[in-house]
């Protein structure tokens, strides 16, 4: 265990046992040299607890890099509720959830991630005020995640391909939840011609019938010729198995962890595909959450999410120049913020 804190440069860990109420829990808090920590409650099974530790550290570590970048002033944490086999009141437990952040003090505040709700959060709140993304304050991310990968995506396109309009590219978008749904709507807005999947086949047909959207299966979905792939579901897509299928120029999208391990950046680049690196394009949620949670106005919020256009802009700029992944500069940064 603390092998995995130490390679991980990880703060704390945290786990909470309830058992009246089916609450099983990690808490993970990387790193609060900018701020108190802030990352989302991710609510889903797990085969293993130790794939739920694995995946709380690595999360949790994204989340400081991914707030270094976005210059928010939070840390990095991230939490996971491992979900009940066995039937569970879902409001009694989130209720027990959100006991276990007050118990920490400030130092780590949630939000809503993949298997979580708004209304769930509502019900953190009832037990602590460390909680940003509620029905009542209105600081949903996913809208603002999708406008930031949205900001990304054109900053890719015209690095990439030189072209300042999506018109008629071809955008394969992998995951058709609230974040995918929203930049699918706004890239087909701009005249992109998109090729869709999900395991949800609900979600898919609703994709097709409004966007006119091409459907095929998850399987298949790594090996369409499109000229941009947008992870937009889990993390650990983009792997040894997954890239020698790719047939596109850009890597750009919205799930965290969207690499395997580090090492595929750099396979990526070699290859000549344009990476985007997910915790800087993604990073529209957090500013939404963080900014929000400060009381701060929504067309500074926007702002902030469409400037991380720019700020990719620069990373991919600086990888053409010293012949890096942008992964590589875009860790070195935020390594310097955190760290130096």
């Amino acid at each position: 265990m603390f092998d995995k804190i130490e390679r991980a440069d990880l703060n704390e860990l945290h786990f909470r046992h309830d058992k009246s109420s089916g609450l099983r829990a990690i808490i993970a808090i990387h790193n609060t040299r900018l701020g108190p920590a802030l990352g989302g409650c991710r609510f889903i099974t797990y085969d293993s607890d130790d794939d739920a530790i694995e995946d709380v550290i690595r999360l949790a570590r994204g989340m400081s890099y991914k707030a270094a970048i976005a210059n928010v002033p939070q840390g990095g944490g991230k939490a996971v509720i491992l979900k009940p086999l066995e039937p569970f009141d879902r409001q009694e437990l989130f209720q027990a959830f959100g006991s276990f952040i007050h118990d920490l003090g400030g130092r780590y505040i949630t939000a809503v991630d993949s298997g979580s709700l708004i209304t769930d959060m509502d019900e953190v709140a009832l037990n602590t005020p460390y909680v940003s993304g509620t029905t009542r304050d209105g600081h949903d991310p996913s809208p603002v995640t999708a406008l930031g990968v949205y900001a990304g995506i054109c900053a890719a396109v015209q690095h990439q391909l030189g072209r300042t309009s999506l018109k008629g590219l071809r955008i394969a978008v992998q995951g058709l939840g609230n974040v995918g749904y929203a930049l699918a709507a706004l890239l087909h807005k701009d005249g992109a011609r998109l090729i869709v999947s999900d395991i949800d086949e609900r979600r898919v047909q609703r994709c097709v019938s409004e966007f006119g959207a091409e459907a095929v299966d998850s399987n298949s979905i790594y090996g369409v010729d499109c000229d941009l792939f947008a992870p937009c579901g889990l993390g650990g897509v983009i792997n040894a198995r997954t890239i020698p299928q790719l047939r596109c120029s850009i890597v750009a999208g919205a799930a965290n962890n969207q690499l395997s391990d580090d090492g595929q950046g750099e396979v990526l680049h070699k290859k000549g595909i344009l990476y985007a690196p997910d915790y800087v394009i993604n990073a529209g949620g957090l500013i939404q959450v963080s900014l929000g949670y400060l009381k701060k106005p929504a067309s500074e919020i926007n702002q902030r999410t469409l400037a991380l256009g720019g700020t990719l802009t620069d990373l991919f700029e600086r990888s053409r120049a010293d012949n890096v992944s942008p992964e590589q500069i875009a860790n070195r940064v935020a390594e310097s913020l955190l760290f130096d």
